[in-house]
């Protein structure tokens, strides 16, 4: 059978269209992979944003304590040149019992020589007594009056360490220096089996923790003789052990989003990067999240972007083939549209008619809707009220035992100046501004539980609400050594709602489920989600505690109402962030989760929905 012209010109513009097709499809992908890339780094910043507060709050932890080491008199009777035997023996067992109670790796006393007097590890092989460390930036920084930080590999343990030391001061004179050493492997254990490799790099670029073992000591940079000449001085890494990690970088957004290829045994991995600095321990900290992933998405994405092409081509050759059959269609067609469309007239006619009786129903509706929330509003208001008159009686008892609690706190103060004992009156002192800020922590509760809101109601985002709730209580967090578990969505979320009450409400409910966690219970979990469906958006925060049991689970939004021990709380903060909810229009609900704990949800409607519902 003979191919018509019509036809070789059809297979002819098919062929040019694949070829092209495939053409931008290779021209595009570097484009691509390199927003999948940068997509892959964000998504892995939550994971470096924890990293970096494991690392700070290890580091914080450990900073006062040979502070509060270098005040005990015996260490001050040592180093003043009472080199007793018996006493240095004394010094020896506490050192080791405070290194092995707060999970020291070595405590030790230099004095002013360098020389080492007495060590936690003075019965171990590697014992530091009898060592001089003047070479040390930290014992330099100590005795000079200044707090020592520093970080190297230790030249008689041979483990890497992080050093804290603080002055020993008599008189006014510095005679010594108290140093503490942390072990980072206990640190870069919580890296292993992680998706995303961990590196913390120092000023010159040199690796000194990682989840890879194998990059321990590798250079992500060369380095130049005047950093070599400051390692040797300071013995901070054996010259044996440092080289340069076979590594090519390639920079993919401003942000400093990277790309490294690091080679090692032959193989070539590919890994993208994202970085945060530790100022003050001098860190860098790296997550580097393998390519993979975002390399097999890009190339799913231009595949099925040159199916797409080429579909697109083989369906505009068959319309063109068709054309002229559907012209000779739509004449016969258009006498019967004709028609059509003047019965459509006649239709939309009695429509809208139909519409205009509609609005004005609507528009009276909106009216007497308007005027239930009012009534509404100040029904609650009224009830608001109505409550704190019912409990003055028992508010009073709250304002009176602090005030009692300061009268005798400034009386001791008054009397300790007065013997010379300034120490105590300080407490004491103290302890009135923390009766003080109790009474105007009662004093804000029953304020916001009075008035009336104020913030206008409209469209907010979502996810920097939850991120300012959970940095308002970084602080108690890690006082209680507790994580938050949120993975946000990667799109934005809008709700209806006031971001500063909604704020509110999520500070109150995460805090509630710290305080709902036992004391015993290990670094306790927040569990965070967000869940959607079309047109709303449900928030959880799930904590470890015991759960609310069913006697009390439908009085827990009363006001006053608490499950804390006396003097903890007034049981208004939940109420209020119902009622912040319930002025929202929405609900603020709560259940036990089936395992353990007990679950608070806040359904909001999502705004896109409400707008386009108004636009329509």
């Amino acid at each position: 059978m003979r191919r018509t012209p019509k036809s070789r010109r059809l297979g002819l513009w098919l062929t040019l269209a694949a070829v092209l097709s495939i053409a931008i499809g290779f021209a595009g992908f570097a484009r691509v992979e390199r927003i999948f890339l940068i997509r892959s780094a964000q998504q892995s910043q939550g994971t470096l944003r924890l990293a970096v507060a494991g690392l700070r709050g290890a580091l914080n932890r450990y900073e006062p304590l040979p502070g509060l080491i270098a005040e005990k008199p015996s260490i001050k009777l040592l180093l003043g040149k009472t080199a007793d035997p018996d006493l240095i023996e004394a010094i020896n067992l506490e050192l080791k019992q405070i290194a092995e109670s707060v999970g020291a790796s070595d405590i030790y006393v230099i004095d002013r020589s360098g020389y080492t007097w007495a060590a936690s590890n003075f019965d171990q092989p590697h014992s530091f007594v009898g060592l001089n460390y003047t070479y040390r930036p930290y014992f330099q920084q100590a005795i000079e009056g200044a707090l020592g930080r520093f970080f190297a590999l230790g030249t008689a343990s041979l483990k890497r360490g992080y050093y804290f030391a603080a002055p020993v001061t008599l008189l006014d004179d510095i005679i010594g220096v108290v140093t503490i050493k942390i072990a980072v492997d206990n640190l870069e254990a919580d890296w292993q089996g992680a998706d995303s490799e961990i590196i913390v790099a120092d000023q010159y670029g040199i690796i000194f923790m990682s989840s890879r073992p194998e990059w321990h000591f590798k250079s992500l940079q060369p380095l130049d003789s005047l950093a070599l000449a400051q390692i040797n001085a300071s013995r901070q890494y054996p010259q044996e052990k440092l080289g340069l990690l076979d590594l090519q970088k390639e920079k993919l957004s401003e942000a400093g989003v990277k790309r490294f290829v690091i080679g090692a045994d032959g193989t070539r991995e590919n890994f993208v990067t994202t970085s945060l600095s530790i100022p003050e321990a001098g860190w860098t900290v790296h997550i580097l999240t393998p390519s993979t992933t975002a390399r097999a998405q890009a190339y799913t994405l231009v595949i099925m972007a040159v199916l797409v092409m080429l579909l697109t081509a083989l369906i505009a050759a068959f319309i063109l083939q068709r054309r002229v059959r559907l012209f000779e269609r739509i004449e016969v067609q258009r006498s019967a549209q004709a028609l059509l469309e003047n019965r459509v007239a006649a239709r939309t006619t009695d429509l809208n008619l139909a519409n205009a009786q509609l609005l004005q129903e609507i528009e009276e509706r909106k009216l007497a809707e308007q005027q239930l929330r009012k009534s509404q509003s100040d029904l609650v208001q009224a009830g608001k009220l109505a409550a704190l008159g019912q409990m003055s009686a028992a508010l009073s008892h709250e304002f009176n035992q602090p005030l009692a609690a300061v009268k005798t706190y400034a009386d001791n103060a008054v009397t300790y100046l007065d013997r010379s004992r300034p120490e105590e009156a300080r407490e004491n002192v103290g302890r009135i501004s923390q009766m003080a800020d109790r009474m105007a922590a009662i004093s804000k509760h029953l304020r916001n539980f009075a008035r009336r809101p104020q913030e206008q109601i409209g469209p907010v985002s979502l996810l920097p609400v939850i991120h300012d709730a959970i940095s308002i209580l970084t602080g108690k967090i890690r006082d209680r050594d507790a994580r938050i578990l949120f993975d946000p969505p990667a799109h934005e979320i809008w709700i209806m709602g006031g971001q500063i009450r909604l704020q509110q409400v999520l500070v109150n409910l995460i805090s509630n489920a710290l305080d709902a966690s036992p004391d015993d219970h290990a670094a306790p979990l927040i569990f965070l989600s967000i869940k959607e469906t079309d047109s709303r958006v449900r928030i959880s925060v799930r904590d470890q505690g015991p759960g609310v049991s069913e006697q009390v689970i439908g009085q827990i939004f009363d006001p006053f109402f608490t499950t804390k021990d006396p003097g903890q709380g007034l049981g208004l903060g939940l109420s209020i962030s119902y009622n912040i909810i319930r002025d929202f229009g929405d609900q603020l609900l709560t259940a036990n989760h089936p395992e353990g704990g007990a679950v608070f949800t806040i359904d909001l409607v999502v705004a896109e929905r409400i707008v386009g519902a108004a636009a329509q």
